[in-house]
């Protein structure tokens, strides 16, 4: 059996290819286990040697690393010896890697040169100049019109359910008509809109003329989950590309969003939408029926709570 995982960096354990292997020997198929050498296997130290030294042996597997004169199968080989070192100095190369491509990232970000692959909906790479959007004017009036419903006080899943109804094509879907690259595979339906995707339109700033950088980050190499930057750590950029959105609707969009009013089956938002929060659970997800009463929507059978205090 063959698993190769190209294209994965070694500092990564999930690739696909990896955890079959770890599959086959959990099932007793493997008896011995072969790559080039050390670093194959991966480029933490720690966890590679948790594998040779436990995992493996747990198994009864024997491992071989060619260009390290690696085996398990004998202990007492010097070359046996030596593999916590050379472990290490393949994570130090996976380190310093890491430095010196963030180092540059950074130095780019930090002169205004958009750091993100994807240009978002409602713009297009400029054919002289990859780094400058141009407006897409089909998508750009779906994008004003999703922030427009949104004034309305209409919320991400109204929204989405509108776009659905209307037969409007799904980001993804719209780039792929236009023969546009996309990380994301072709949806069943191009038309059901998320509301995740609502949402992350109505929160990009670029949509006000600006590059902005730095907006995620991760812990460490080994950390490959994105966290949220704050936005006085990000690189804002103004004016580097045309606006589709102004900036006052941006900021009114943003102001709506944080109070997070529903609207109600008549179409209507509660004056205490957002406000009022069950005792027990902490919900907003209450149901205001009058202006003492109001019922926790997330409580099966929960009982009318006087909301009057005094």
């Amino acid at each position: 059996m063959f698993f190769v995982d190209d294209g994965y960096s070694g500092t990564n354990y999930d690739r696909p290819g990896f955890q079959s292997m770890l599959v086959e020997i959990e099932a007793g198929r493997v008896g011995i286990v072969i790559t080039k050498d050390l670093s194959r296997l991966g480029r933490n130290s720690a966890l590679t040697g948790l594998y040779t030294n436990f995992t493996f042996p747990q198994y009864g597997v024997r491992y071989i690393a060619i260009n390290d004169n690696y085996d398990t199968i004998d202990p007492n080989s010097v070359n046996n010896d030596f593999a916590g070192i050379k472990n290490w100095f393949n994570e130090f190369y996976a380190r310093d890697t890491s430095r010196k491509i963030r180092a540059v990232q950074k130095a780019k970000g930090e002169r205004g040169v958009p750091l993100t692959v994807n240009v978002p909906y409602g713009y297009v790479k400029d054919p002289e100049n990859p780094k400058h959007w141009l407006v897409d004017p089909e998508a750009a009036a779906i994008v004003k019109r999703i922030f427009s419903m949104c004034m309305e006080g209409r919320g991400p899943t109204q929204i989405a359910n509108q776009l659905w109804v209307d037969k409007v094509l799904t980001p993804t879907a719209y780039k792929l008509s236009h023969g546009l690259s996309t990380n994301s595979p072709a949806p069943e339906d191009p038309y059901r809109w998320d509301k995740r995707a609502v949402s992350s339109i109505l929160e990009r700033r670029e949509y006000t003329g600006c590059t902005v950088n730095f907006k995620t980050y991760t812990n460490s190499i080994w950390d490959k989950k994105r966290h949220l930057n704050p936005v006085e750590n990000q690189a804002i950029f103004p004016d580097t590309h045309e606006r589709i959105i102004d900036d006052d609707v941006f900021e009114k969009v943003q102001e709506i969003r944080s109070q997070r009013h529903r609207m109600t089956r008549t179409g209507k938002s509660s004056i205490f939408s957002g406000m009022v929060y069950c005792a027990d659970c902490g919900s907003t997800g209450t149901s205001v029926k009058t202006s003492l009463i109001a019922l926790c929507t997330r409580r099966t059978g929960a009982s009318a709570r006087d909301t009057s205090s005094g």
